[in-house]
């Protein structure tokens, strides 16, 4: 019987082309702008590392010096704090997280010298958050403690600077120092850059730099605090520092903290490990009681990661694809109800209501898949508008194998909620009163 429902379809579609056109452009458009904008959001509020976020953790004990009623720590912690926890080697595995503009020179080049972003981090961080290597590997735990002149660089910068090729062992001067390379990055891009992400509830506009590409250069912490002091961002600080930029000694909050628990266990003991660190830490911490252990996707989402204009573009645009249902609705009601003399003489010669019912669904849900075709190519001209705009993460716009499936299934599902209604009204159309105006 689809078979033959379908036949029927195709005879009604093209009986009438124009309003048939009409119906396939609403769906087009409507699917289109939701899909473009649908997958913006689905880009940016996805899980950064699927299968691995759920052992990952934020640590805060609130290092805020000043007395005023804050419910929340600061993002970020101070000095002291930071050495503290991490030293008591409490966790599975655990990363600080800073990062600092460095002038970098690359003697085997003749390249000017460029100011690159560097994250100062600790060696924990490269399987902590399955970062890949084209060559090379990442720096050791002894290089932390010995203060080793290393540095792992991007894959971009490797191409920059050295064509693509094997550049490990070559030597960089940051600022004055000069740092062996021991790894290479291979395609990295985090989606969004969720180690450095800080502030994000506080300034919505600040929501969009979390998507822009990761640093050039990766060098140990403690390093670092030698050869480019004086450097390092701060978030905020209760004073300034005595020394312009010197934040080791201040009251400053400057430092991210990640840590992997392995089991709920785990992260339950941490938590009373940071319980127990922040009251021991009263008077110096003025509220101890005060500390924070957020999973990765929930740090996230407290800091909003997602911009704001990027969710309310996707409420207008399903707003949008409303509308166009609405209207498929309208057109596909009169087309309907104008065949109602075909209709008649249907049931005249026994064709049930459930018949008449489904004949009309098949023909609105070709028309879904046609409109989804449309809407197929609409959503690829959007997504393309999308990587021109001036924004952090138009490069990584594309449309995956799940929203591409999930266009088709939209533009179905939109079509057949569309001709629910009209078939519904055509089933029951009266084959007496029709058969009367033949």
């Amino acid at each position: 019987m689809f078979g033959y429902y379908l036949d029927l379809a195709l005879r009604s579609l093209r009986r009438n082309m124009v309003l048939t056109a009409l119906m396939v452009l609403a769906i087009a458009v409507g699917i289109g702008a939701s899909m473009t904008t649908l997958t913006v959001m689905h880009l940016l509020s996805g899980d950064p590392l699927p299968g691995r976020s759920d052992k990952l953790f934020y640590a805060q004990v609130d290092d805020n010096l000043s007395a005023g009623d804050y419910k929340e720590p600061l993002d970020k912690q101070g000095y002291q704090s930071t050495i503290d926890l991490w030293n008591a080697r409490q966790a599975d595995r655990q990363a600080i997280v800073v990062e600092s503009p460095v002038k970098l020179r690359a003697p085997q080049t003749t390249l000017p010298p460029l100011m690159l972003s560097m994250l100062s981090t600790t060696a924990d961080f490269f399987p902590m958050f399955d970062v890949p290597f084209r060559y090379g590997a990442p720096w050791r735990a002894e290089d932390d403690a010995s203060r080793a002149r290393v540095a792992v660089i991007s894959s971009d910068l490797n191409d920059k600077l050295f064509g693509g090729a094997d550049s490990v062992g070559r030597t960089l001067r940051l600022r004055d120092t000069d740092v062996r390379i021991v790894g290479v990055l291979g395609r990295w891009r985090p989606s969004p850059q969720f180690y450095t992400v800080a502030g994000g509830r506080f300034a919505a506009g600040k929501t969009a730099d979390f998507y822009s590409k990761p640093q050039d250069i990766f060098t140990p912490f403690s390093s670092a605090l030698e050869f480019n002091d004086g450097n390092f961002y701060q978030y905020t600080c209760s004073q300034p520092p005595a020394t312009p930029g010197h934040l080791q000694n201040a009251p400053c909050a400057w430092l991210g903290l990640w840590v992997q628990l392995n089991s709920p266990d785990r992260a339950a003991a941490y938590k009373r490990f940071l319980d127990g660190y922040a009251a021991q830490q009263q008077g110096r911490i003025l509220r101890p009681q005060n500390t924070r252990l957020r999973s990765l996707m929930e740090w996230l989402d407290f800091q909003g990661v997602v911009p704001s204009d990027v969710r309310l573009q996707t409420w207008l645009a399903f707003g949008f694809l409303a509308i166009c249902l609405f209207n498929t609705i309208g057109l596909l009601l009169a087309k309907f109800l104008r065949r109602g003399g075909e209709i008649g003489v249907r049931r005249a010669l026994g064709a049930s209501r459930g018949a008449i019912f489904c004949q009309c669904l098949v023909e609105a849900g070709m028309i879904g898949l046609v409109g989804g075709l449309g809407g197929l190519l609409l959503t690829l001209l959007g997504l393309g508008l999308v990587r021109r705009q001036p924004v952090a993460f138009a490069d990584m716009v594309h449309l995956d194998a799940r929203m591409f499936a999930l266009t088709f299934v939209l533009a179905i599902v939109t079509s057949l909620l569309a001709g629910f209604l009209p078939a519904l009204r055509a089933s029951r159309v009266a084959p007496g009163l029709q058969l009367k105006t033949l």
